[in-house]
Order: structure tokens, then C-alpha cells, then sequence
């Protein structure tokens, strides 16, 4: 026989102190939880009596309707109990939300294995880092599709702001993550197609500034000093690679073979990891130069360009092991480009990502239309690349307040 109570969930207390009041439902030593959609401060409730106290607003209504909540569930699950000689505490919790409802972290779970064989192993990574984030804040794994609504995500935004110090760009993506597999359950139609929850929560992103390398800070790294840190130089040569050539982002410079490299065109041409593309552009004289110091004598055209990963034939049939080993790569190279970036006196820290950022914003202040910006980044839509007009119109804008009376 299932036993059923009012419980309040206070670790999922909300910014006003708030915790939301669940039926908790028990068969055979399982719990599960049914949202009741009320929340009180602990102060408000009695757990013991198992209704709200008398200093809650409109108290006495609102027991009625916790009361006829319990009442309802108990019927459903005595009417379930009678007709199945077998039933679990999941068909009896399905049985009170009155139909079949997807457990939501199974449902990511199995998009994640199907994601794997679409998108890059490092995307399901971070999508999975996500998933386990708001299961963290839950507390536990019985949460349904019917159980996301506007209350439990502004909640979840408060919990990454309080409690984990999230920035709002940090919130709004954790909160976008999760859209993403509730559309596609929507999309299967394995829930109902009703307006989303998410489009409901308002998080603002915080402004994101796109620091560069200027042209004279650029020529300074060209010439800084690094025969004391021989093993510094390919890291500097491949941001520099990627800053006068079309920005490519550093794991796709890591994973630049002989054979993507045409010599007679001088064009670069190879699979770009984020977007699982093709992309092709000519390198100008400077890129060349670079590729030049790294030519041997008899060219592999399976080795890479760049002597910094190892094993081509196992990172291009490994995923696990290549984005272990690249991530491993580029946390050491930042370590050299900041210590680079401290005896240059630079206004920031100095890391790899800045090189696709200098590519984009000086190539526009050379003249070079937005749309070819857009194309050597290889971004989706011409939007992305504004960003870098905005800062390039920014500069303008500073130099008339300056030099112009």
C-alpha cells in the first residue's frame, strides 16, 4: 500500500526564502514527488500537521486546496492499487499527474547517446556538464517533463546565482541547455506541444567584451624575446597563425595536417571541429611564413603542421582521447601566452581565443567587408560577426571624441 504526504522541499529554497510544498508519494520504499505548485517559508508551514499555518496569506483557502490535492491523489492511487495486481511508485505518481509523463533526465540521457553520432564528443561533454548541474540543484533523478514550469527554472536561476555565483551569461546558458532537450522532446512529441516554460524567464546576458591584440601589441609578441622559453614559441606561432590566418579557433590550428595545407594555392582547406564543415581560405604571406618554419625535409601528410599533439591516426579515431588531449594543450599554452602577455604589460590576459578575436576586428579595420570576415570565422549568420564592426565603430567613435574639435 503507497502512503501519501505534503512535504516541503527546503533545499530548493527560492531567493525569497521560499521552498515549494510536494505530494510525496512512497510504494515499496520509493519516493516519489508530485509539484503541488504552492511554496511557503519554513515558518509558514507545518510539517507535523501538514498544512500551512495561520501567518500564511489566505491560509485557510489554500489548505482547502493542498487538502483536496492529497484527497485527489489518494483516490487515483487507490483506484490504480485495485485494478493492477503489480504497479511501482513511477506508475502510481503517473497515475496521479493523470497521464504518461517522460522521466526528463532518462530522456537526456538517451538524446546525449544520440547527439554523440551529430555533433562533437566536446559539445555532448558540456551538454552532459549541464544536465548534471540541474540535476545537482534537484537533488535527485524523479523529475518529470510535467514538473518543468516557470517556478522551479526562475528557482534553478537563483540557485546558479546565489549559490554558485554564476555570471547571467552562466544562467541563461545553463537555462537554454535544458530548452534544448525539452524542444526536441516537444518536437518527438513525447510531451505536449504547449508554449515553453523557458520563454517565460527573463535573463539578461551580461555584455561580453571582445578584447584583441592591436597592431603594435601584435608586432611586440612578433618580436618578443623567447629563447629562454624555447618550448613557448610554437604556442606563440600558432596564435599568431590563427590572428593573421582567418582566425582559425586553436583546436582546428592543433589539428592542422600536411595534407590540408596546398602549397601552390597557399590554401588551407579541412573539417572545422565546432561545425563538422568544410572550410577553405588562403592563407596570407604571414601565415605562410609560420607554416614555412615548420616544413621538414619529406613531408607526412598525415603528421600535423604544429609539433603539439602526437598520434594522428588514434586522435582522429578517438574522440575521448582527442578532446582530452587538446584540452590538455591549450590549458599549457594559455600558461606560456600569459606569461608572454605579463612582459608585453598587457591590459589583459593573454590566451589563445584572443587570437580569433585580433583576426576579426583588425581585418575589419583594414578595409575587409563583413561578409569575408563572416566567411574566414566560418560563422553561421553575419550577426555573429557584427560584435567586431560594433567594436571597430566603437574605436572610430573614441578617435573623433579625441582628435576632433
Amino acid at each position: 500500500m503507497a502512503s501519501i504526504k505534503l512535504v516541503q522541499r527546503t533545499q530548493q529554497e527560492d531567493a525569497t526564502g521560499q521552498s515549494p510544498i510536494y505530494i510525496r508519494l512512497i510504494k515499496d520504499r520509493k519516493a516519489k514527488f508530485v509539484t503541488t505548485g504552492v511554496k511557503a517559508k519554513v515558518s509558514e508551514w507545518d510539517e507535523g500537521k501538514q498544512k500551512l499555518k495561520k501567518n500564511y496569506p489566505n491560509s485557510a483557502r489554500m489548505n482547502a486546496f493542498l487538502a483536496q490535492k492529497v484527497a485527489d491523489a489518494q483516490a487515483q492511487v487507490a483506484d490504480h492499487e485495485r485494478t493492477k495486481k503489480s504497479v511501482s511508485a513511477r506508475k502510481l505518481k503517473e497515475a496521479i499527474k493523470g497521464k504518461a509523463d517522460p522521466n526528463f533526465f532518462d530522456y537526456c540521457d538517451k538524446r546525449l547517446e544520440v547527439l554523440k553520432g551529430i555533433v562533437s564528443y566536446r559539445t555532448t561533454v558540456i551538454y552532459e556538464g549541464y544536465i548534471k548541474k540541474f540535476e545537482r540543484f534537484l537533488g535527485y533523478r524523479d523529475f518529470y517533463f510535467s514538473d518543468i514550469n516557470v517556478g522551479i527554472l526562475n528557482d534553478y536561476a537563483n540557485y546558479c546565482k546565489k549559490k554558485l555565483s554564476n555570471g547571467n551569461t552562466t544562467v541563461f546558458t545553463s537555462l537554454r541547455i535544458l530548452s534544448f532537450f525539452y524542444n526536441d522532446a516537444m518536437e518527438e512529441e513525447l510531451i505536449p506541444l504547449v508554449p515553453s516554460p523557458f520563454y517565460k524567464i527573463d535573463i539578461p546576458k551580461s555584455k561580453v567584451e571582445r578584447l584583441y591584440l592591436n597592431k603594435k601589441q601584435i608586432e611586440d609578441l612578433e618580436n618578443l624575446d623567447l629563447s629562454q622559453r624555447p618550448k613557448a614559441v610554437v604556442h606563440r606561432d600558432m596564435f599568431l597563425f590563427s590572428a593573421f590566418g582567418g582566425g582559425l579557433r586553436i583546436s582546428d590550428v592543433m589539428l592542422l595536417q600536411w595534407k590540408c595545407y596546398d602549397e601552390e594555392t597557399q590554401k588551407i582547406t579541412k573539417v572545422i571541429q565546432k561545425t563538422q564543415k568544410q572550410h577553405s581560405f588562403k592563407l596570407g604571406a604571414k601565415s605562410v611564413a609560420i607554416l614555412n618554419k615548420y616544413k621538414p625535409k619529406t613531408i607526412d601528410p598525415e603528421a600535423f603542421i604544429f609539433p603539439v599533439l602526437e598520434h594522428p591516426e588514434r586522435i582522429f579515431n578517438d574522440e575521448v582521447y582527442k578532446s582530452t588531449r587538446i584540452r590538455s594543450k591549450v590549458r599549457l599554452g594559455d600558461v606560456h601566452l600569459k606569461k608572454m602577455g605579463e612582459d608585453l604589460k598587457l591590459p589583459f590576459n593573454l590566451h589563445f581565443h584572443l587570437s580569433r578575436h585580433t583576426f576579426a576586428t583588425n581585418a575589419l579595420n583594414n578595409g575587409m567587408r563583413i561578409e569575408y570576415v563572416s566567411k574566414l570565422l566560418d560563422h553561421a549568420t553575419i550577426q555573429q560577426t557584427q560584435v567586431y564592426a560594433k567594436i571597430v565603430s566603437e574605436e572610430l567613435d573614441n578617435a573623433v571624441d579625441r582628435y576632433v574639435n
